[in-house]
């Protein structure tokens, strides 16, 4: 009863704005916590039209309670590709809570500042990742979502939570995206194996090693899985720059279909 009223809320929350024209702002209330989320949504083009539906997830720095700077890094790509009509679609950015995380992973420093990760793909979710699921879940429900084209993309510790909602809820998307990220391997196991992916990553990448990535294409290549790899020699963290700037990446992502 709990979830079909979210639903419900968010059915009418969606509804009531101008279509296309900014960055709205709502919550995912779930008994004592909640998840604040921005979304846009271009017009259907007739009442019962379905459109697909983009999940996308941010990096540690944009972490807080703002509802803003979740926005930073891809906001402009996706407000503009709506307002353009280069896609038609709901895009939704959540915000992680300042002391959580998307994905369950033990972070480790040393000495000269490098990172390691280690990620546990069979651990129970972080409250961050627990309210996305069920934000994700009410989503998907809602009457206008074409639940075929359901899609999942983010940046660093949004590239983990994607490689592990693609483990947690397989089903769900037709595509992914996960730039500068990375996942256990042995979660590949649990992925749906026709999902479409395309990974992103810069080799000079000193803060999440682009070996992690690396390890994820193996092992999806290893299963047969449709999936895209791109590294870019000069760059560092900041691989989402481009990504965003791949001609491609728009379209690519909104011709997936679950078959």
């Amino acid at each position: 009863m709990i979830k079909l009223l979210i639903s419900f809320i968010l059915s009418i929350s969606l509804m009531s704005f101008s279509f296309g024209q900014s960055w709205q702002a709502a919550y995912y209330v779930s008994e004592n916590d909640s998840l604040p989320f921005r979304f846009v949504q271009s017009e259907p083009q007739h009442a019962d039209e379905k459109l697909p539906l983009l999940i996308f997830l941010h990096g540690s720095g944009e972490r807080g309670n703002d509802n803003m700077l979740q926005l930073i890094h891809g906001g402009d790509l996706f407000l503009d590709a709506i307002q353009n009509k280069e896609i038609e679609g709901m895009v939704v950015f959540p915000q992680c809570p300042k002391e959580d995380y998307w994905a369950r992973v033990q972070r480790d420093v040393y000495d000269n500042d490098s990172l390691t990760f280690t990620f546990f793909p069979d651990s129970t979710a972080t409250p961050a990742m627990s309210l996305l699921l069920g934000l994700l879940d009410s989503l998907s429900q809602l009457p206008n979502v074409d639940k075929n084209r359901i899609y999942i993309g983010g940046l660093s510790m949004g590239g983990m939570g994607t490689f592990e909602l693609l483990s947690r809820r397989p089903e769900l998307f037709a595509a992914a995206f996960p730039i500068c990220g990375g996942g256990n391997p042995d979660a590949v196991e649990n992925f749906n194996h026709e999902t479409a992916i395309w990974v992103f990553h810069g080799a000079k990448d000193r803060v999440v090693k682009p070996t992690y990535s690396q390890q994820m294409v193996n092992k999806m290549r290893e299963h047969n899985m449709e999936v895209r790899h791109s590294i870019y020699p000069e760059t560092g963290h900041n691989a989402w720059d481009n990504a965003f700037a791949e001609p491609e990446l728009l379209r690519w992502i909104f011709m997936q279909q679950k078959p």
